[in-house]
């Protein structure tokens, strides 16, 4: 199962936990996906507006213009909200054997990590992991799937740290 369609699977899954009125079981702050997407304090605003991922060229860990400007907003929006932390996914695509891209995937991760750090984000707030090529978004043996596989994805811990 691809990352793509777990992520669809976990919100068809929360849309159908809001629908049977989570108030009757006294909780009192049911989520809702829409209002959480709209408020900057939140993990989906994060995802969303923010933008949770880089993109890498091939056989590299050195971010881009674009992916430092992305970077900047996720510094940005983490300095502001000190209680979440981050885990920096590393991803790289099906080209090359499982160690190459498990150690690239590092190299990725490590490299958005380093930048969040530069830009003041408390690193004891930020870890990696890599997946090397374990965990692809788009299968085929195609440069316009490559290209999307090859990439850091900052993941915001849903219950904050404080």
């Amino acid at each position: 199962m691809t990352y793509a369609s777990k992520t669809i699977l976990f919100c068809a899954a929360l849309a159908l936990a809001g629908c049977g009125g989570a108030a009757r079981f006294g909780e009192a702050d049911a989520v809702n996906l829409n209002t959480a997407a709209s408020d900057p304090a939140s993990p989906a605003y994060f995802q969303q507006a923010v933008g949770d991922r880089v993109l890498f060229a091939v056989d590299q860990s050195t971010l881009s213009a674009q992916a430092r400007d992305t970077l900047d907003a996720q510094a940005e929006w983490l300095m502001s909200n000190s209680d979440y932390r981050a885990v920096i996914e590393g991803h790289a695509d099906e080209q090359g054997t499982r160690e190459y891209n498990l150690a690239l995937g590092a190299r990725r991760a490590n490299a958005v990590r380093e930048y969040l750090v530069s830009r003041g984000v408390a690193g004891s707030r930020l870890k990696t992991v890599s997946y090397g090529k374990e965990r692809p978004i788009e299968v085929c043996s195609d440069e316009s799937c490559y290209a999307k596989n090859r990439r850091a994805v900052t993941v915001i811990s849903v219950t904050p740290t404080g």
